[in-house]
């Protein structure tokens, strides 16, 4: 039913929530690190990563253009649009611009490591013709937790990069996975992605739930035969230990995955005595969603 669609995809295809209603353009397939033992999101044969011809995404904003009206907004898929060149990524969006004089917003996702390779100058470049925020997957602030996950980015790392993406104006959303350390790093993973999140002070955060769609056995085999995975109950006690050690100004705070055993939502600092009341009453009553971590 979507073979006149201007673009063809490569499924499965992601983006965040909040790009509900924009335009998915593939810049990339797959992702270019994609060794992160608890994602699951490219690991299919036809996901593996590679950088799409210039001219191909080019036709596809030009037959999107022919096609579409008033697009507002653009997710560059699929999982790091960033690692491309400077130069590559400025010659797409000035093709978006002309092709859609009404967009507002272009996001992308983003890993710390091809930030690094951008200076705050490139940065300022690309946001000015509209590359508008960027979402940073953190996972966690300790790096024990990050060494076990193959992650291949440590707290530093992390910083470094959200902190250039600040300084060229560009948005930033980054999101922490609930109960990635299993029962016995819960409280360093909490506390120190608390600690990495109120260096950063992002734009939004957000919470997922670690969850495994294909079973468990990869993530248990990197991590070590010390994995517990979590009830709900010590989920949201984890949840309130990282919650409580945060202090940030004005970020955007979302718990409203699939994922999430509570749906949480507010702007910290204001709303952070709020919240962890929410999280104690939800504990003390059993009010949440028990959810099978291979259901969702």
């Amino acid at each position: 039913m979507f073979d006149d669609f201007p673009i063809q995809y490569i499924d499965p295809v992601y983006r965040p929530p909040s790009e509900a209603r924009s335009l998915i353009l593939p810049v990339t397939n797959g992702c270019s690190w994609n060794q992160c033992t608890f994602c699951e999101m490219y690991t299919d044969p036809q996901k593996k990563f590679y950088a799409r011809k210039e001219q191909d995404v080019l036709n596809d904003i030009n037959q999107a253009r022919q096609q579409l009206v008033g697009v507002h907004k653009v997710f560059l898929a699929d999982g790091d649009a960033m690692v491309l060149s400077t130069r590559r990524l400025s010659a797409i969006l000035d093709a978006l611009n002309e092709a859609f004089p009404e967009l507002t917003r272009v996001g992308a996702y983003c890993l710390p490591r091809n930030i690094a390779n951008k200076t705050v100058e490139e940065l300022v470049e690309l946001k000015n013709k509209g590359l508008s925020i960027l979402y940073v997957g953190i996972e966690s602030g300790d790096d024990e937790v990050l060494k076990r996950i193959q992650k291949g980015e440590t707290a530093e790392s992390t910083y470094n990069a959200v902190t250039k993406i600040k300084k060229a104006g560009i948005k930033t959303s980054v999101m922490v996975l609930n109960g990635l350390g299993g029962t016995r790093l819960s409280e360093q993973h909490a506390l120190n992605s608390a600690k990495l999140i109120n260096r950063i002070q992002p734009d939004y955060l957000s919470t997922l739930v670690l969850t495994f769609h294909k079973g468990d056995r990869k993530y248990k085999e990197a991590f070590g035969t010390d994995f517990e995975m979590f009830d709900t109950a010590s989920l949201l006690a984890e949840m309130y230990c990282f919650i409580n050690a945060l202090e940030l100004d004005s970020t955007i705070f979302r718990s409203d995955h699939v994922s999430n055993r509570l749906v949480l939502k507010g702007v910290l600092g204001r709303d952070k005595n709020s919240l962890l009341s929410q999280i104690e009453d939800a504990r003390q009553h059993g009010r949440y969603r028990n959810i099978s971590t291979t259901q969702i």
